[in-house]
C-alpha cells in the first residue's frame, strides 16, 4: 500500500473512508496504542470516526457525548449534518470546527477529540482533554508562614485560573502559542494590555516564534535559554523563575511580562534586576519595619556567602593587613594540606552533599546528613584534612548559599566566590580587589531584556534606590519602575492615606 502523506495545506475531503486513511497514517493508529480511531454509525446510516488519545481526554464527558450522538434520528442530521451537531447535538463548552489536517491532527496530539463526519469537508474539535496532574500546592522553594498555600502545577489552564484569580481585570491577556517542531509545546505569554511596555511584549513573542528547535521537553528553561538576548555563560539568571501565584501577580502589576511553558510549574519573569532575585514574598508578609528587618538580614547572608570566605583566607595568610585585637583571625594550627585546596575540598563535599540530597529517598535523607556530618564535620578535622575554622566558615558561607530566594543565583554566586578565593591565593589582597571590580563591571553591564541588571544602582535612581533597601508600606508604592516603561506609570494617588488620616483631613477642612 502506498505511503499517504499529509502536506501543511491539505484538508479533509467529503469522503471520510479518505480522511480516515490519512489520518491514521499520519496520527499512527494501529501502531501506537494509544492514539485510538473511533468509528460508529449514527442516525441510521452516518459515518463518523473519532480520534483521541486514550488517557488524555474526560471519559465521564466522551460517554455523555456518545450517548447523545446514538439517540440521534436520520431527519434530524439528514441536511447540514455538521452544523446541526455543532449547534444543537454536542452539547459540550469548548467545539470548534477545522478543515487543515495538520491542525486536526495538532489538536488530536494536544488532547482535544476529532469528530470527522462522512459527506462533510470539516471535522469538530471538541476540547475534552483531561491531563493527567496535580492539584496545586505551596511551593517547596517559595514558604512563607503566612500566605496562600496555592502554587503553580504543570497545567497551563490552573496556572491561568490562579492569576486571573488575583487579577480581575479584562485587560489581562493570556496569549497561547505553539513552539518547536515535534513537541509543539504550549506557551502562554501574560501580561496587562494597558501596563505592559508593547514593545517588550512584542519582542518577547517575536523570539518565541523563532524557536525551531525539535521539542522543549525541559520546558521553561530550555524557553529562556531560546528567548533570552546575551551570552549563554552568564551565570547570573536574566530571568526570574517564580512557582507562586501572588509573586507573578505582582510583577505583571508592575509591568512586567509573563511566560509560561506547559508541563512546568515554574513561571518566567522578565525583565529583571540583580535585587528581585534577593526579595522574597515573606518581606511582604510582615510588618514593613520587619519587612524591612528580613531583607537586611537577607542581604548579610547573601554577602556572607560571597565574601566571608575569600576575606578570611586573605586574612589568614597575611595577619598584618589585620589590627592587633583581631589577630586572632585564622587558623590556629595549619592542616596538612595548603588553606586554598582546603577550600575547594570544602566547596566540592559540599557540592556533593547537596547533589546527594537531591537523589536521595526521603527515608534515607536523615542517614546522609549524618554521614555528611561525621566524614566532614569530624572525621575530616580529626586526620587533618580540614582545619576547624575552615569547616566553620564554609558552614557559615553555606547558609547563606541556603537563604538566597533565588536558587539560580546562588549557583551564581558560588561561582563568584571560587573566583574570588582562586584571586586572593594567586595574587592576595590586589588580587581580590581586581577580582571583584571585575565581577562588578560585568554586572553593571549585563542586561536582562533591555533594563540594565544592576538598576536603580546603576544607572543611579534615587526615586526607586530606597524600595531596594527598604520594604516599603503599600501606601507608598504609588508608581511603577520607570525602566520597565509601562504605559501607565501611576498605580495609585500618591501618597494613599489610611481612614482616619482621611477624616481628620476632611475635619480639619470643615
Amino acid at each position: 500500500m502506498a505511503k499517504i502523506s499529509v502536506s501543511d495545506e491539505s484538508k479533509l475531503s467529503k469522503r471520510i473512508d479518505d480522511n480516515i486513511d490519512r489520518l491514521n497514517e499520519a496520527l499512527g493508529v494501529g501502531k501506537s496504542y494509544d492514539l485510538i480511531c473511533r468509528k460508529m454509525t449514527i442516525a441510521g446510516k452516518k459515518k463518523i470516526a473519532m480520534y483521541y488519545i486514550n488517557g488524555m481526554v474526560n471519559s465521564d464527558v466522551m460517554t455523555m457525548i456518545l450517548h447523545n450522538l446514538d439517540e440521534l434520528q436520520r431527519e434530524e442530521i439528514s441536511l447540514h449534518t455538521l452544523e446541526k451537531l455543532l449547534s444543537e447535538h454536542v452539547n459540550h463548552i469548548q467545539v470548534q470546527t477545522e478543515t487543515k489536517m495538520t491542525t486536526i491532527i495538532n489538536n488530536v496530539m494536544s488532547g482535544p477529540l476529532a469528530l470527522v463526519v462522512d459527506g462533510e469537508d470539516q471535522a469538530l474539535i471538541i476540547d475534552v482533554r483531561n491531563y493527567p496532574g496535580r492539584q496545586p500546592q505551596e511551593p517547596d522553594l517559595e514558604k512563607v508562614v503566612r500566605g496562600p498555600r496555592d502554587g503553580f502545577v504543570e497545567t497551563l489552564l490552573l496556572n491561568t485560573a490562579l492569576i486571573r484569580r488575583r487579577i480581575r481585570d479584562p485587560r489581562l491577556r493570556c496569549e497561547v502559542m505553539q513552539s518547536s517542531i515535534r513537541s509543539k509545546s504550549d506557551i502562554v505569554v501574560v501580561y496587562l494590555e494597558d501596563v505592559a511596555n508593547e514593545e517588550l511584549v512584542d519582542r518577547v513573542k517575536e523570539r518565541i516564534k523563532s524557536i525551531k528547535i525539535d521539542g522543549l521537553p525541559m520546558a521553561e528553561k530550555a524557553v529562556e535559554e531560546l528567548i533570552t538576548p546575551g551570552s549563554y555563560w552568564n551565570p547570573f539568571p536574566k530571568v526570574r523563575y517564580t512557582e507562586r501565584p501572588d509573586v507573578a501577580s505582582t510583577h505583571l502589576l508592575e509591568g512586567r511580562v509573563m511566560v509560561m511553558v506547559d508541563t512546568s510549574p515554574s513561571a518566567i519573569i522578565l525583565p529583571v534586576t540583580l535585587w528581585d532575585h534577593m526579595q522574597h514574598a515573606e518581606e511582604f508578609r510582615q510588618n514593613p519595619t520587619v519587612g524591612v528587618y528580613v531583607r537586611w538580614a537577607r542581604y548579610l547572608g547573601i554577602a556572607a556567602s560571597i565574601f566571608l570566605l575569600p576575606l578570611w583566607f586573605l586574612f589568614a595568610i597575611q595577619p598584618e593587613l589585620l589590627p592587633p585585637d583581631l589577630r586572632f583571625i585564622g587558623p590556629n594550627e595549619p592542616g596538612k594540606i595548603p588553606l586554598i585546596g582546603q577550600f575547594l575540598l570544602a566547596e566540592l563535599a559540599v557540592d556533593w552533599i547537596r547533589l546527594a540530597a537531591i537523589h536521595t529517598p526521603t527515608p534515607l535523607a536523615t542517614s546522609l546528613g549524618i554521614i555528611a556530618a561525621l566524614l566532614i564535620g569530624d572525621m575530616a578535622t580529626q586526620v587533618g584534612l580540614f582545619t576547624v575554622e575552615v569547616i566553620m566558615y564554609t558552614a557559615v558561607a553555606m547558609v547563606g548559599v541556603f537563604l538566597t530566594p533565588s536558587y539560580e543565583l546562588s549557583w551564581a554566586n558560588r561561582l563568584v566566590r571560587l573566583i574570588l578565593l582562586l584571586s586572593v591565593a594567586a595574587f592576595q589582597l590586589p588580587g581580590l580587589i581586581i577580582a571583584s571590580f571585575a565581577v562588578l563591571v560585568f554586572l553593571g553591564t549585563t542586561k536582562s531584556f533591555g533594563v540594565p541588571y544592576l538598576w536603580p544602582v546603576i544607572p543611579l535612581n534615587l526615586q526607586y534606590l530606597k524600595t531596594i533597601f527598604v520594604r516599603t508600606p503599600v501606601s507608598m508604592q504609588n508608581t511603577r519602575p520607570s525602566i520597565f516603561k509601562p504605559k501607565e506609570a501611576l498605580r495609585q494617588a500618591a501618597p494613599a492615606r489610611k481612614p482616619e488620616e482621611r477624616g481628620k483631613r476632611e475635619k480639619s477642612k470643615k
